[in-house]
């Protein structure tokens, strides 16, 4: 390119790109500065692949010693931060190998035998997936036994339950809590899932159609803890299923801890005060000093924003891409990278204010007893007790809420004769059903409500967690 041609360029391409397009060039092809996050899983493979190169007869024994140790030098040097990366060498890869050519000098250079840099990141990758599964089926678990924690303590706590975020019926605190353990439970089921079917190593796939030299791909998945090789070369370095099942997985547990986060928002408030946040996960106003902001609750509902917008993305990448490998599939790291940051921050800060956070009984047992809550057990005792089909207990029922809400008082305080007006059959039992501990206690159904069944699925949780 003339002189004239590349100011040109850099006139169009802006002013960032002081050296042309070379630097252009060489600023979108590598991927340094975000893939050095799998130097541990590059070393760990490389390791692998000098073992078995070596067992196969296909280097030295020699050689693969060499290599094995200077590996585990490059490796020292990154994580004590006495690495120096260059860009010019494109990706982590080849600055790995670069680095243990100047260390060991020639048998550096038969580390790549029969392999490909394609099959190379696919497992590297791969492997640095498999432990985000482990690290969030782990902080998935904490949750849980947090949120165990909070059901055993309120176990006959009544509260209201919600439909539109309106009072529906009374529940317990300990069965709130323990419907959003089941919820993690379904997470950590699906991450373990996904873990188990991408537990299959690329490595000998080379460039996309295996190789020529009598590699033992079996040596090398058992060596790195994968259940079984790849079985189709071209799959092995196409396939990207494993990060999107991740980032799948993660973008549905993002929205558990979201739904839990914005009923803490809401239950803090002034104007419900079920819960207290502690003051490690909350912040205060720069003006207003009463205020008490939950601020760590509201970060986490944000979180699905950009775990679901990596899920989308990464779709987006592979959605047209032909077999096998395209440069594309380099844009895959970074959105996985940041959604797995998302997702283990989330998961530690929602684990961090449910273990500290205080629930208020008492704000929780006057909410319970609003709103008409034990209108559905009055319908309920009415076809128990005087056989009336519920579509006309409904309508009884109705017509006393109405009554109740005209004299400005609950369905416990209207007196039997106002009740015996709207039904002659009602008779001094009915108000055994209407406080709101008579009604928790009431629903054992499996499943239900009652601090009964609440701590059968406590002691079934705690054993399950350990």
């Amino acid at each position: 390119m003339t002189d004239a041609k590349q100011q040109a360029a850099n006139q169009m391409w802006g002013g960032r790109f002081s050296t042309g397009v070379d630097a252009i060039m060489e600023a979108i092809n590598a991927s340094i500065d975000f893939d050095r996050r799998l130097a541990r899983q590059d070393v760990e493979g490389s390791r692998a692949h000098a073992a078995m190169l070596a067992a196969q007869g296909i280097i030295s024994d020699i050689d693969a010693e060499a290599i094995r140790e200077g590996l585990l030098t490059v490796l020292s040097e990154i994580e004590s931060g006495n690495f120096e990366f260059s860009k010019a060498l494109e990706d982590i890869h080849m600055n790995v190998e670069a680095r243990l050519k100047a260390l060991i000098g020639e048998p550096a250079g038969r580390l790549h035998t029969a392999r490909s840099r394609n099959d190379q990141v696919a497992t590297d990758f791969k492997l640095w997936v498999r432990d985000q599964y482990d690290a969030a089926i782990s902080g998935v678990e904490a949750l849980q036994k947090a949120l165990v924690g909070q059901a055993e303590a309120g176990a006959d706590w009544v509260m209201p339950g919600f439909t539109h975020l309106q009072v529906a019926q009374p529940v317990t605190w300990g069965h709130h809590m323990l419907a959003y353990v089941e919820m993690l439970g379904r997470d950590a089921s699906r991450l373990r899932d996904a873990r188990a079917r991408m537990n299959e190593c690329p490595l000998g796939a080379a460039a996309l159609a295996g190789t020529s030299f009598p590699i033992d791909r079996h040596m090398t998945a058992e060596a790195l803890g994968f259940d079984r090789p790849a079985a189709n070369s071209l799959d092995a370095v196409a396939d990207r299923d494993f990060a999107l099942e991740f980032l799948s997985c993660a973008s549905i547990c993002a929205m558990h801890l979201s739904r839990l986060a914005e009923e803490l928002v809401i239950w803090s408030s002034a104007q419900f005060r079920f819960v207290t946040l502690s003051d490690a996960f909350s912040t205060g106003s720069s003006i207003m000093p009463q205020k008490k902001n939950p601020d760590a609750a509201e970060l986490i509902r944000a979180k699905i924003g950009r775990i679901m917008g990596a899920m989308v993305g990464l779709f987006t990448v592979m959605k047209g891409l032909p077999l096998t490998y395209s440069k594309d599939m380099q844009e895959d790291k970074e959105q996985v990278f940041d959604a797995a940051d998302s997702l283990m921050l989330a998961l530690a800060a929602m684990t961090g204010m449910v273990t500290d956070m205080s629930a208020n009984r008492a704000e929780l047992e006057v909410a319970a007893a609003s709103g008409f809550s034990t209108a559905t057990d009055l319908a309920d005792w009415l076809v128990r007790e005087l056989g009336l089909p519920f579509r006309d207990a409904h309508h009884v029922t109705g017509s006393l809420v109405a009554m109740a809400e005209g004299q400005g008082c609950d369905l416990p305080e209207l007196t039997l004769e106002q009740m015996k007006s709207v039904h002659e059959g009602i008779t001094e039992g009915v108000f055994s059903v209407l406080g709101v501990q008579n009604s928790v206690a009431s629903r054992k159904s499996y499943g239900g409500t009652s601090p009964k069944r609440v701590r059968e699925q406590v002691a079934l949780w705690q054993e399950r967690l350990g």
